[in-house]
């Protein structure tokens, strides 16, 4: 299997787990959302950006940013629909400083 290519984003989330109220943690199971995935559904969904300018600015291919974003999708999806934890962590991901 190939190595991953390094992606970029923006930043990294200010929360790193959301979990619904109803429910202790300790009984809920969890959905697992990389720093890549997350950073896809904000160009993609929050920003509105077309995949082939998003995919330029995380450094991948417009087709890789496509498979990012839908599975990021199921993901939040599974984690709303069946009352589950959402967590953000890990990816081959780089993030980006700000030029001053």
């Amino acid at each position: 299997m190939r190595p991953k290519k390094t992606r970029w984003v923006k930043c990294a989330p200010a929360e790193r787990c959301f979990k619904p109220r109803c429910r202790p943690l300790a009984k809920l199971e969890g959905v697992y959302l990389s720093l890549d995935e997350f950073e896809a559904i904000r160009l993609a969904d929050l920003e509105g950006l077309k995949q082939i300018d998003a995919a330029r600015l995380m450094h991948v291919s417009r087709p890789t940013f496509s498979r990012i974003v839908a599975l990021a999708r199921k993901k939040v999806a599974d984690g709303l629909v069946n009352i589950k934890v959402i967590r953000i962590e890990g990816g081959c991901c780089k993030i980006k400083r700000r030029r001053r």
